[in-house]
Order: structure tokens, then sequence, then C-alpha cells
């Protein structure tokens, strides 16, 4: 690692501790020339994860643009936004560890129904309708009515 003050090529490091949840490094170094430290942090290489969208064309996975998804469905729920984050890491976790390097935004939408499903029926609904883009109150009130048969069930 080259030293900032110096720029010498090599150091030496002196502390190495896991930061962010683990996916990160964080390392304490001393250059070998002028005896100066500084931090550096590791993190992890990640595949890039591509998303195909409904019209057939493609882009790379943003958790920010799920997470804002997220948020309106949440808007004026009980929520924390710290469940919202939560669910964005989870599922972009479980992407990464899948083996598919392209994903369809039915499967991210499935996803996060599930989740939101068991966090807040209203914010579910809420993303179902935008997701599954409710024709009209018919298909508004079959997926309603799904909700409460899967809930008398429990």
């Amino acid at each position: 690692m080259k030293c900032p003050y110096c720029g010498f090529a090599d150091s030496k490091v002196i502390d190495s501790r896991p930061a962010d949840d683990g996916a990160t490094i964080r390392r304490r170094r001393e250059c070998l020339a002028c005896q100066k430290r500084f931090t550096t942090y590791e993190i992890m290489e990640r595949l890039p994860l591509v998303v195909i969208k409904r019209d057939g064309s493609r882009q790379s996975f943003d958790k920010v643009k799920l997470i804002n998804g997220m948020v309106r469905a949440c808007e004026k729920r009980p929520v924390p936004m710290a469940e919202v984050e939560k669910i964005a890491d989870d599922i972009e976790q479980e992407l990464q560890g899948g083996l598919e390097r392209e994903i369809t935004t039915t499967e991210i939408g499935e996803m996060v129904m599930a989740r939101l499903k068991d966090l807040d029926e209203v914010a579910y609904v809420r993303f179902a309708s935008v997701y599954r883009s409710f024709k009209d109150i018919n298909t508004f009130m079959e997926e309603l009515t799904k909700l409460l048969g899967e809930k008398t069930q429990n």
C-alpha cells in the first residue's frame, strides 16, 4: 500500500478489525520509510448483478432504488427505516449469494412483497398495487381477499 505522506510503496499492518457488519476490514498501517501511520479499508469485491426489467432492458442492481420503493410503500406507517434497510440488505445478500448474475424485476418484487407482508400489511398492499399494476378495484380486492385468507389460516 502506497503511503499517502511520502509515497513509499511499502507499509506494514499494525492493526486489523472488521467494520460495517463484517463486510469491510479496517487496517492501521505504518509506512516503512517515514513511519507515519494511516488507515486503509479493504472491501469484498462483489460481482455485478444485472436487473432485467419488464421491457427487456437491463441495468445494474441499485439497492437505493429498492429502498426508495419500500419507503414509498411504508409512508406514514410505523415502519422503522432500519427495518427497510435490513430488508434491502437481506435481499441484496440473497441475490449476491445466488448463482445467477441476472435477475428479473419480478423476482425482486416477489422478494420484497414476501418481506413486507410480514412487516406491515398496508405497506405490502401499497407495494403490490404498484408492482402488480392493479388495473381496477377488482384486482385490488382479489389481493386483499388473498391476504385476509392467509391471515385467517394463521
